[in-house]
């Protein structure tokens, strides 16, 4: 499981303040640098007004069953990066890797950041790291991890987790 954790760590954790993934940062990183980065993608299409970039099937990225990088019209950046990973990872591996619940006393001076937890409209339940515009989205089972949304922490906070 350590092991799990670690490989988790190098995976999902682009740089310390997890809002990067893979090297590619929301707010800075552009289309190009994606299609550089992972080739062209298995889609390419258009959801509200947002061009999206997905990586699935045979072109998926390393660790994931699916990976998108949302685009803003305008500048052709990388505004949210959603990944859903192969793996299953339970909310231990998540508070271990990213941080605690906020308030938790745990985090003190802490560098990770911390959680809280939200829920959708759906009921779909969430981690929302704000700080660093992470949201962790659960399975049915409100257990294990069913997707990834990397946001420049700006969106995060503003609620546009998804």
């Amino acid at each position: 499981m350590r092991t799990w954790i670690l490989t988790l760590g190098v995976l999902f954790c682009g740089d310390v303040l997890a809002k990067s993934w893979n090297g590619i940062e929301p707010g800075v990183t552009r289309r190009d640098e994606v299609i550089k980065r992972f080739g062209d993608p298995s889609r390419a299409l258009t959801a509200d007004n947002k061009e999206v970039l997905a990586y699935l099937g045979v072109k998926a990225i390393k660790g994931t069953t699916q990976a998108q990088f949302r685009l803003d019209p305008k500048s052709g950046v990388v505004d949210r990066i959603d990944v859903f990973p192969a793996p299953v990872i339970d909310k231990e591996t998540i508070e271990a890797s990213y941080g605690p619940a906020c308030g938790s006393g745990a985090s003190g001076n802490a560098p990770l950041p911390c959680f809280t937890k939200k829920l959708r409209d759906d009921f779909q339940t969430y981690f929302l790291y704000a700080r660093v515009g992470l949201a962790v989205f659960f399975n049915e089972d409100g257990k294990t991890v069913q997707s990834f949304s990397f946001q420049a922490p700006r969106a995060a906070l503003e609620g546009d987790a998804r």
